[in-house]
């Protein structure tokens, strides 16, 4: 096979591969970087004995990100505040394959990756391969170095992790967009009063500055202490512009200032009020949205 050929074959699959080092580390660079490595990787092997290709580089590429992964939980412990996952958008998901295409769309939420977040990085990579691209026990095993038993294991304590946090009930999307643009609508106007009434009670923002941009330290709980903090933010920037977009294959909101993207917000509803806002302010996570 010559190197266009090889080259072919990789880019065949590379949107999946973006989706499964991204599911990883949370990092669209970062993913972009171990998909890099994991091409100089597939060029230099023999392919002969390679039955499943797309398999075979979905295991490379979360063998990599697994590695990227530890690498950024010890950059983390300097990090300023709360650490949230770089909103993806959809021209990283595009592949005219459309099962490709589900494979991306799943699993990619802000919820979902906060969740996957709070898992320990084996867990994270053993419910990536089994959960989303439903890979055998044991060449899990043999991707993350493991006995077949102990990634059973990772992936029982992971699976139920992964559900007690999750949702209970599905939220109809049509629903759930009327309540999120509302929301934007209300905060957009200054009406605090709207705003508060569509926070449920035990509603809980967290923001991501990095130390870069105005960000809460710590979740803040309740609507009102939801809404100050929102509209102190605002009068910041009061020529802020709100679109609305199609990231993390969720709608979501970028508000612009200065034709720069300022912040990206993600929004978690049940029918009837808001649960959870997640607000990405940290310009590093932003610029691929220009």
């Amino acid at each position: 096979m010559n190197d266009e050929q090889l080259a072919r074959e990789f880019d065949e699959h590379r949107a999946v591969l973006v989706g499964a080092a991204y599911r990883v580390v949370s990092s669209v660079s970062d993913a972009e970087d171990v998909v890099q490595e994991a091409w100089l990787r597939w060029a230099a092997i023999d392919h002969d004995d390679i039955r499943d290709v797309r398999a075979y580089l979905i295991r490379i590429t979360t063998r990599l990100a697994l590695n990227r992964l530890r690498e950024q939980k010890a950059r983390r412990e300097q990090y300023v505040g709360p650490w949230l996952p770089e909103p993806i958008g959809p021209a990283l998901a595009s592949n005219d394959d459309p099962a490709a295409a589900v494979e991306m769309a799943d699993s990619v939420s802000m919820a979902m990756l906060v969740v996957l977040e709070t898992l320990s990085p084996l867990e994270r990579a053993t419910f990536v391969l089994r959960e989303v691209f439903d890979l055998p026990y044991d060449e899990i095993a043999d991707t993350l170095g493991r006995s077949e038993s102990a990634v059973r294991q990772l992936a029982h304590r992971a699976r139920e992790h992964v559900h007690a946090r999750q949702p209970r009930h599905h939220v109809d999307k049509a629903r759930h967009n009327e309540l999120t643009m509302r929301f934007m609508a209300a905060a957009g106007s200054g009406d605090f009063d709207q705003v508060v009434s569509l926070l449920a009670p035990d509603a809980v923002l967290i923001s991501d500055g990095g130390g870069k941009k105005r960000a809460a330290l710590r979740p803040i709980h309740g609507p009102e202490k939801i809404a100050r903090w929102l509209f102190a933010v605002i009068a910041e920037n009061p020529n802020f512009e709100i679109r609305m977009a199609t990231l993390n294959d969720d709608t979501a909101f970028i508000a612009y200032f200065d034709d720069e993207p300022d912040t990206v917000a993600f929004l978690e509803t049940t029918d009837e009020l808001i649960t959870e806002l997640y607000l990405i302010r940290n310009p590093e996570k932003l610029g691929h949205l220009r």
